[in-house]
């Protein structure tokens, strides 16, 4: 049994189906930031809301509906939900024997100031996990350590957050740009250098808009030397990477020169003024004390270790290589091949597949768990207590993993009956002005999936359809699909629910969405300018 998507099934107007196809994303989301619903019920709402459209108005078949629902729901367990278990572990690990107290006291050694430490961790080693491991690490990563040295956990989870933007594209070896070369069967070094001619300057914003976030313009001001450094190193060398060599190695080395360059001004400037947190909530801030080198590789072992890991367990090489010893592949049950994606977004009706792939040997998360038990053995950490650990780690992430799958069940309810669809349609419905829309409508794709690389997947091919109508470069608006994905991944669902784990706010995702939602808007605002002058004003910086 075969089924064919509809994108204007109600009323056979465009209109009133986005309507239709707005209401579980509405749902959900004022569940979450206006109700304060906890987010497994809000989840659990909207995919009731999504099957509900799906079944009664786009007419799907409830057994591909259910189907979709279940593939989604395995995919939010692994890889998703693997990955947040597994760094989470990682991170109790370090607490539970001490060395998170001394990773406190070297970043402080570092620099007492607040804004800097923020910038170091939130941006700049934010972006390198992202660039070897993407998905919900560099969040996880990010908040767990800004928690750990003293941050208020809302704050960490806010900053985590914003800083994991400009690197989002580029992430997992380049893995977003490769799918939107695959789709729509545009070059893929001319998509990595449009890519890499819109986000550099984004880059160069973020460190900046990250501080004043956190602190005020003012403040954000007294640091903007080291601001200036981290986002002017990171976004130039985004911008030779990307269209000199590729998309692979862009965040990895983007993120070396970023915190290089912060490390060396440091050496030779200091901000006036040290800022810390009010009296009474800087207790974890540890006055500057000497520690040996021996000391600092111990406490830093656990993250060195991750990020080796992480690294070589997301080349390609190693992932076919662990793939070849294990890796189980199922089409699922009545979902695949059965729908039918339509024009205009597929050249003809084309078969959607659904395979669902078990490789926990080459899974992401994997990376960070065996990461966890090196980390161990060289902190001395018996059996029996790293057991404990584990368990204690799975009974205090359990309520998010069954957010993450939730979500996850939802988003693929949505691709699957098409409701992505029609909101992609009036999106790119828009004309002339269809180059500031562009980039909302990755935007809106990551917030909907979580991922910048099935945001490219989905929307890629409508994408370089409406350019060519609209008489556009399809290069310019396939790669501002990434460009303006980037943006949504701070208020995406997943990465709400990792912020909240990795913070200690599980329940209180609706107020992490609240903080980063108008700053997430108004960076994809600022792309959608950008691509409009691109098109128009400087073509020539179209590859």
């Amino acid at each position: 049994m075969t089924w064919t998507q509809n994108y204007t099934p109600f009323l056979d107007s465009l209109t009133a189906s986005t309507v239709i196809a707005a209401l579980p994303v509405v749902v959900l989301l004022a569940l979450l930031a206006f109700f304060h619903v906890r987010a497994y019920w809000a989840a659990l709402a909207g995919l009731g809301a999504v099957l509900a459209a799906a079944i009664f108005i786009y007419h799907m078949p409830v057994k591909l509906a259910g189907a979709a629902a279940a593939y989604g729901a395995l995919y939010g367990l692994l890889p998703i939900g693997w990955i947040v278990l597994n760094v989470v572990f990682l991170y109790d690990i370090t607490v539970k024997t001490g060395q998170f107290e001394i990773v406190k006291q070297s970043i402080a050694n570092l620099s007492a100031d607040r804004r800097i430490q923020a910038l170091l961790i939130a941006f700049s080693f934010g972006a390198f996990i992202e660039g070897a491991a993407g998905f919900g690490a560099p969040v996880a990563i990010s908040a767990a350590m800004l928690i750990g040295i003293g941050f208020r956990p809302l704050l960490a989870a806010t900053l985590a957050l914003i800083g994991n933007t400009a690197p989002v594209a580029f992430g997992s070896l380049g893995t977003p740009i490769i799918a939107l070369a695959q789709v729509t069967g545009l070059p893929l070094q001319e998509l990595s250098a449009m890519t890499g001619r819109q986000l550099p300057f984004f880059s160069f914003i973020v460190p900046f808009w990250l501080i004043a976030a956190m602190v005020g313009w003012r403040g954000m001001w007294q640091v903007w030397p080291a601001c200036f450094a981290a986002g002017a190193s990171f976004g130039i060398v985004q911008f030779l990477v990307s269209n000199f060599h590729g998309p692979w190695l862009v965040d990895t080395a983007s993120a070396l020169a970023s915190v290089g360059s912060v490390l060396l001004l440091l050496r030779f400037w200091k901000p006036k003024t040290v800022w810390r947190f009010a009296e009474g909530e800087d207790t974890a801030a540890p006055a500057q004390t000497a520690l040996s080198g021996r000391t600092l590789f111990r406490a830093w072992s656990p993250w060195l270790i991750l990020t080796v890991v992480v690294f070589v367990w997301a080349l390609p090489v190693t992932k076919t290589w662990l793939n070849g010893i294990w890796e189980m592949r199922f089409n699922v049950p009545y979902l695949h091949n059965a729908v039918l994606k339509a024009p205009p977004l597929a050249l003809e009706l084309k078969p959607e597949p659904a395979v669902y792939v078990l490789n926990l040997l080459s899974a992401t998360g994997t990376a960070p768990l065996l990461s966890a038990i090196l980390a161990a053995l060289v902190l001395g950490l018996g059996v029996p207590t790293l057991a404990r650990t584990y368990l204690h780690t799975i009974w205090r992430v359990r309520w998010s993993l069954l957010t993450i799958s939730t979500m996850l069940a939802l988003a693929f309810a949505s691709r699957y009956a098409g409701l992505d669809s029609t909101l992609g349609l009036a999106f790119a419905s828009t004309g002339f002005l269809f180059p500031f829309f562009s980039p909302l409508l990755g935007w809106l794709g990551v917030a909907l999936t979580g991922s910048d690389t099935a945001s490219n997947v989905l929307f890629g091919n409508l994408q370089q359809i409406t350019a060519q109508q609209v008489g556009i470069s399809p290069v310019l608006a396939a790669a501002a699909n990434s460009s303006g994905g980037v943006m949504g991944k701070m208020i995406d669902a997943q990465s709400i629910v990792v912020a909240g784990v990795a913070t200690g706010q599980q329940g209180g995702e609706g107020e992490i969405l609240r903080k980063v939602f108008w700053h997430s808007l108004a960076l994809a605002v600022l792309v959608g300018v950008f691509v409009f002058v691109q098109a128009y004003c400087f073509p020539g910086m179209v590859p």
